[in-house]
Protein backbone atom coordinates (compact mmCIF):
# COMPACT_ATOMS: atom_id res chain seq x y z
CA UNK A 1 0.00 0.00 0.00
CA UNK A 2 1.39 3.80 -1.06
CA UNK A 3 1.86 6.11 1.20
CA UNK A 4 -0.41 9.41 1.33
CA UNK A 5 1.51 12.12 -0.53
CA UNK A 6 -0.79 14.89 0.84
CA UNK A 7 -2.24 16.07 4.21
CA UNK A 8 -6.09 15.96 4.49
CA UNK A 9 -6.18 20.34 4.93
CA UNK A 10 -3.95 20.21 1.96
CA UNK A 11 -6.31 17.90 -0.56
CA UNK A 12 -9.93 20.20 1.08
CA UNK A 13 -7.76 22.88 0.44
CA UNK A 14 -7.11 21.95 -3.43
CA UNK A 15 -10.46 20.31 -3.83
CA UNK A 16 -12.26 23.92 -2.36
CA UNK A 17 -9.51 26.05 -4.97
CA UNK A 18 -10.60 24.20 -7.57
CA UNK A 19 -14.01 24.26 -6.82
CA UNK A 20 -14.49 27.29 -6.99
CA UNK A 21 -12.02 28.34 -10.01
CA UNK A 22 -14.18 26.09 -11.97
CA UNK A 23 -17.61 27.13 -10.96
CA UNK A 24 -16.46 30.83 -11.62
CA UNK A 25 -15.05 29.96 -15.22
CA UNK A 26 -18.20 27.64 -16.04
CA UNK A 27 -20.72 30.46 -15.24
CA UNK A 28 -18.66 33.02 -17.35
CA UNK A 29 -18.59 30.36 -20.43
CA UNK A 30 -22.35 29.63 -19.52
CA UNK A 31 -23.11 32.60 -19.58
CA UNK A 32 -21.40 34.14 -22.84
CA UNK A 33 -22.62 30.69 -24.36
CA UNK A 34 -26.65 31.23 -23.56
CA UNK A 35 -26.24 34.61 -24.88
CA UNK A 36 -24.90 33.49 -28.18
CA UNK A 37 -27.13 30.66 -29.47
CA UNK A 38 -30.50 31.79 -27.71
CA UNK A 39 -31.19 34.04 -30.98
CA UNK A 40 -31.24 31.08 -33.03
CA UNK A 41 -33.89 29.22 -30.59
CA UNK A 42 -30.86 26.41 -28.95
CA UNK A 43 -29.73 26.27 -25.76
CA UNK A 44 -26.77 24.86 -24.58
CA UNK A 45 -27.03 20.98 -24.85
CA UNK A 46 -28.97 21.17 -27.98
CA UNK A 47 -25.95 23.75 -29.56
CA UNK A 48 -23.49 21.20 -27.99
CA UNK A 49 -25.04 18.08 -29.55
CA UNK A 50 -24.95 19.81 -33.04
CA UNK A 51 -21.11 20.82 -32.60
CA UNK A 52 -20.11 17.26 -31.61
CA UNK A 53 -22.14 15.40 -34.24
CA UNK A 54 -20.45 17.93 -36.95
CA UNK A 55 -17.24 17.79 -35.63
CA UNK A 56 -17.40 14.24 -35.08
CA UNK A 57 -18.75 13.53 -38.76
CA UNK A 58 -22.19 11.81 -37.20
CA UNK A 59 -21.77 10.29 -33.49
CA UNK A 60 -23.25 7.95 -31.52
CA UNK A 61 -25.83 9.00 -28.65
CA UNK A 62 -22.76 7.46 -26.42
CA UNK A 63 -20.08 9.39 -27.73
CA UNK A 64 -22.51 12.58 -27.38
CA UNK A 65 -23.25 11.96 -23.70
CA UNK A 66 -19.41 10.83 -23.16
CA UNK A 67 -18.23 14.04 -24.57
CA UNK A 68 -21.02 16.33 -23.77
CA UNK A 69 -20.74 15.67 -19.74
CA UNK A 70 -24.36 15.09 -19.94
CA UNK A 71 -26.73 11.44 -19.34
CA UNK A 72 -27.29 9.54 -21.97
CA UNK A 73 -30.70 10.43 -21.84
CA UNK A 74 -30.16 14.05 -21.43
CA UNK A 75 -27.90 13.64 -24.90
CA UNK A 76 -31.09 11.45 -26.53
CA UNK A 77 -33.51 13.55 -25.40
CA UNK A 78 -32.08 17.26 -26.57
CA UNK A 79 -31.28 15.04 -30.44
CA UNK A 80 -34.85 14.07 -30.49
CA UNK A 81 -35.75 17.73 -30.20
CA UNK A 82 -32.76 18.89 -32.91
CA UNK A 83 -34.44 15.76 -34.99
CA UNK A 84 -37.42 17.39 -34.72
CA UNK A 85 -36.74 20.71 -35.92
CA UNK A 86 -35.04 18.59 -38.56
CA UNK A 87 -31.51 19.73 -37.36
CA UNK A 88 -30.41 15.89 -37.41
CA UNK A 89 -31.29 12.62 -38.27
CA UNK A 90 -31.10 9.77 -35.96
CA UNK A 91 -29.99 6.30 -37.66
CA UNK A 92 -28.67 2.60 -37.08
CA UNK A 93 -25.27 0.95 -38.34
CA UNK A 94 -26.39 -2.32 -39.70
CA UNK A 95 -23.39 -3.45 -37.94
CA UNK A 96 -24.37 -2.33 -35.03
CA UNK A 97 -27.78 -2.28 -34.17
CA UNK A 98 -27.36 -1.18 -30.16
CA UNK A 99 -26.02 2.40 -30.94
CA UNK A 100 -28.46 5.36 -32.36
CA UNK A 101 -26.02 7.39 -34.17
CA UNK A 102 -26.94 11.12 -35.40
CA UNK A 103 -25.81 13.03 -38.10
CA UNK A 104 -26.57 16.99 -39.17
CA UNK A 105 -28.85 17.59 -41.99
CA UNK A 106 -28.44 20.04 -44.13
CA UNK A 107 -30.78 22.09 -41.89
CA UNK A 108 -28.32 21.77 -39.25
CA UNK A 109 -25.13 22.17 -41.08
CA UNK A 110 -26.31 25.75 -42.39
CA UNK A 111 -27.69 26.79 -38.91
CA UNK A 112 -24.60 26.27 -37.32
CA UNK A 113 -22.57 27.78 -39.74
CA UNK A 114 -25.14 30.85 -39.25
CA UNK A 115 -24.15 30.73 -35.52
CA UNK A 116 -20.62 30.46 -36.30
CA UNK A 117 -20.78 33.54 -38.32
CA UNK A 118 -21.96 35.71 -35.51
CA UNK A 119 -19.37 34.74 -32.99
CA UNK A 120 -18.08 38.10 -31.32
CA UNK A 121 -14.91 37.71 -29.61
CA UNK A 122 -15.67 41.07 -27.60
CA UNK A 123 -18.74 38.94 -25.97
CA UNK A 124 -16.22 35.85 -24.98
CA UNK A 125 -15.33 36.67 -21.49
CA UNK A 126 -13.08 33.74 -21.23
CA UNK A 127 -11.31 34.56 -24.39
CA UNK A 128 -10.91 38.16 -23.12
CA UNK A 129 -10.25 37.49 -19.79
CA UNK A 130 -7.11 35.40 -21.16
CA UNK A 131 -5.76 38.28 -24.01
CA UNK A 132 -3.48 39.32 -21.39
CA UNK A 133 -1.51 36.03 -21.01
CA UNK A 134 -1.57 35.42 -25.36
CA UNK A 135 -0.18 38.69 -25.35
CA UNK A 136 3.04 37.57 -22.78
CA UNK A 137 3.11 34.26 -23.89
CA UNK A 138 2.20 34.20 -27.85
CA UNK A 139 -0.52 31.96 -27.37
CA UNK A 140 -3.65 30.55 -25.46
CA UNK A 141 -3.06 28.79 -22.09
CA UNK A 142 -2.86 25.05 -23.22
CA UNK A 143 -4.06 23.87 -19.59
CA UNK A 144 -1.94 20.57 -20.05
CA UNK A 145 -2.56 20.19 -16.00
CA UNK A 146 -6.30 20.17 -16.33
CA UNK A 147 -6.34 18.04 -19.15
CA UNK A 148 -3.87 15.50 -17.35
CA UNK A 149 -7.11 15.95 -14.72
CA UNK A 150 -9.72 15.41 -16.69
CA UNK A 151 -7.91 12.17 -18.30
CA UNK A 152 -7.91 10.89 -15.02
CA UNK A 153 -11.66 11.57 -14.43
CA UNK A 154 -13.20 11.00 -17.49
CA UNK A 155 -10.39 8.39 -19.36
CA UNK A 156 -8.80 7.70 -22.40
CA UNK A 157 -12.01 7.20 -24.24
CA UNK A 158 -13.00 11.04 -22.92
CA UNK A 159 -9.39 12.53 -24.23
CA UNK A 160 -9.61 10.22 -28.01
CA UNK A 161 -12.82 12.14 -28.69
CA UNK A 162 -11.95 15.27 -27.48
CA UNK A 163 -8.61 14.99 -29.45
CA UNK A 164 -10.85 13.92 -32.57
CA UNK A 165 -12.70 17.05 -32.09
CA UNK A 166 -10.28 19.62 -31.96
CA UNK A 167 -8.22 17.39 -35.14
CA UNK A 168 -11.60 18.11 -36.78
CA UNK A 169 -11.79 21.87 -35.67
CA UNK A 170 -8.24 22.55 -36.45
CA UNK A 171 -8.13 21.20 -39.85
CA UNK A 172 -12.03 22.91 -40.95
CA UNK A 173 -10.09 26.16 -39.17
CA UNK A 174 -6.89 25.39 -41.83
CA UNK A 175 -9.20 24.63 -44.99
CA UNK A 176 -11.25 27.92 -44.24
CA UNK A 177 -8.14 30.30 -43.70
CA UNK A 178 -7.06 29.20 -46.90
CA UNK A 179 -10.67 29.84 -48.65
CA UNK A 180 -10.19 33.32 -47.58
CA UNK A 181 -6.58 33.82 -48.79
CA UNK A 182 -7.61 32.47 -51.97
CA UNK A 183 -10.14 35.33 -52.26
CA UNK A 184 -8.34 37.80 -51.46
CA UNK A 185 -5.91 36.82 -54.16
CA UNK A 186 -8.41 37.34 -56.80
Amino acid sequence: MSSVEYSMPEAILYSHKMAQLSKALWKAIEKDWQDWVKPYGLNINEHHILLIAYHLKGSSISEISKFGVMHVSTAFNFSKNLEERGLLTFSKKENDKRNTYVELTDKGIDLLYEIMQSYEVKNNRVVNGSLSLKKLYGQFPEFQDMIAVIREVYGDDYMEIFNRSLQNVEKENHENSAKVLEQDQV
